[in-house]
């Protein structure tokens, strides 16, 4: 019931703000920071700060407010003071409030400078569309080069809106891939092959040992069955595109055969008992942590797999349900916009440069300091510090380009590299850059959405007969105008298409 209604609430938000209108280095931190050109030259954002009046930019950031975050900003800005005459207001809003608390303050017209922002919180596309978001692409090209040389450009290409680009994209992985992932202390105990799983219907052979053999385990960790397509709005939704075949249709989902196929699937294991009872309606988080699992679906990324085993202390295997895409909500996934009511827009893309091109800024503001919150090994490599753990634990994908962090002792030496491979390797999804305004069939999306509140929980998660079920599903998507949405989206679409080909 949780996750209806925080879905129902998503879209009501969606909805709602639609119609608003805008009014590395070895020495301590102490030390030469390895952002310093010990040669005497500066870069072009350098020598302008000797010119530069003084600015303080305010940047709202999500993530738990941190008892270390004054510390560490003293050492930021006094870099950042000496790089581009600036320093930094860091407010750190909790996760639970930032998407709510940036609504107010967005439609307030409070100024401030940079804002964290994506495709699930201070919702990307919708500022952008509403003016609260400064085009970038200019400001970019003037004060953002080097770190435009190290983004990948499908984040570039992908996140902009109706042409424009509207916030810089975390440098990332670019490409969205589901893989199941395995306790795999039960695999090697049961001696199961994985090499043989390569989509959902495959695991059979493998649950029903597991349900035979493992009293104590519950086969299935409980998750939303894997279907492939680029979905519009939200994950639930009934609006989609194909990724093969007739990519250019806007589609309902659920009516598709391959729906159908799956969530079979996953109600025959419902009724094995491969999945809890209470799968529609628990809240259960199922944390890795807790060995109570066998399998269960995650999003990957390079060396994801070390992570997780990592943060469950056993060994997680993982199989790919899919090859890597690129969708609108993997390039906006982590990003930062510069705000309309900046008074400083220049500056704060001087700093977005230099916090996503200089590996001495990025990897303070991540890390902490060196000596207080984290160590760095002779080759390198870098521990974290209990101080970083218990006073400096910020969210890394939501600051800014991943790709020049330092590794840890225990990450493998060609980390980034992999990352630069499977980024290449992902295909774009042939709707990527398309973004859906939503305001002329409004309130019929807010009905559908109801609609799929009710329905969806429980189909995605095998409890109930997808036979039985899906045509009372699409039923009620039709009466709720289903058809009179695809259509607005498919005008768009062509639209889209048109200008952009």
């Amino acid at each position: 019931m949780m996750k209806s209604f925080v879905m129902k609430l998503a879209v009501i938000v969606f909805l709602l703000v639609g119609l608003v209108a805008c009014s590395s280095a070895n020495e301590s931190s102490q030390s030469e920071p390895e952002g310093h050109d010990e040669s005497g030259e500066q870069s072009a954002n350098e020598t302008e700060a000797t010119d530069l009046d003084h600015v303080t930019l305010t940047w709202y950031m999500i993530g738990t407010p941190q008892p270390d975050l004054e510390l560490v900003m003293e050492e930021v800005n006094a870099y950042t003071e000496e790089k581009i005459n600036a320093t930094v207001d860091l407010r750190m809003l909790d996760w639970g409030e930032y998407d709510e608390r940036m609504q107010v303050i967005t439609t307030s017209g409070e100024a401030y400078d940079i804002a964290f922002t994506s495709s699930w919180a201070n919702n990307y596309a919708l500022n952008a569309r509403r003016g609260a978001f400064l085009e970038l692409n200019d400001l970019l090209d003037e004060h953002g080069q080097e770190m435009k040389e190290l983004i990948d450009p499908a984040f570039l290409e992908g996140a902009q809106v109706d042409g424009k680009l509207y916030a810089v994209p975390t440098n990332k992985e670019v490409g969205q891939q589901a893989v199941l992932s395995f306790n795999n202390e039960l695999v090697e105990k049961h001696n199961l092959d994985l090499s043989s799983v390569h989509s959902l219907a495959d695991l059979e052979p493998l649950l029903a040992v597991i349900k035979e053999e493992e009293s104590d385990v519950t086969p299935i960790a409980t998750f939303d069955a894997y279907l492939p397509f680029d979905s519009i709005l939200q994950e639930e939704m009934p609006f989609a595109f194909r990724l093969e075949g007739n990519t250019n249709e806007v589609i309902n989902k659920y009516e598709e055969d391959i729906t159908m196929e799956t969530l079979k699937t996953m109600h025959d294991y419902y009724k094995k008992g491969y999945i809890r009872p209470d799968a529609a309606t628990s809240t259960d988080s199922w944390p890795l942590e807790t060995p109570n699992w066998f399998v269960r679906k995650e999003l990957y990324q390079p060396y994801a797999e070390l992570i997780w085993t990592r943060t469950a202390g056993y060994e997680i295997a993982t199989r790919p349900l899919h090859e890597p895409y690129i969708f609108n909500n993997s390039v906006t996934g982590s990003m930062q916009a510069i705000s309309a009511t900046s008074k400083n827009p220049e500056r704060a893309m001087m700093f977005l440069n230099l916090l996503n091109s200089d590996p001495y800024l990025r990897n303070l503001l991540d890390k902490g300091i060196e000596g207080v919150h984290y160590e760095e090994l002779e080759d390198g490599t870098i521990n974290d510090l209990p101080a970083r753990v218990e006073r400096y634990n910020m969210p890394s994908f939501a600051i800014g380009n991943q790709l020049i962090l330092k590794l840890y002792e225990d990450d493998p030496q060609d980390k980034w590299e992999a990352f630069e491979a499977f980024n290449e390797s992902a295909i774009p999804s042939p709707a990527l850059g398309f973004y859906f305004d939503s305001n002329p069939v409004r309130t019929e999306i807010a009905a559908i959405s109801n609609v799929t509140s009710e329905f969806s929980p429980a189909l995605l998660k095998g409890a109930v007969d997808p036979e039985e079920y899906l045509p009372l599903f699409n039923d009620k998507l039709n009466e709720a105008g289903l058809q009179k949405v695809i259509d607005e989206m498919q005008r768009q679409f062509d639209e889209w298409q048109e200008l952009n080909q």
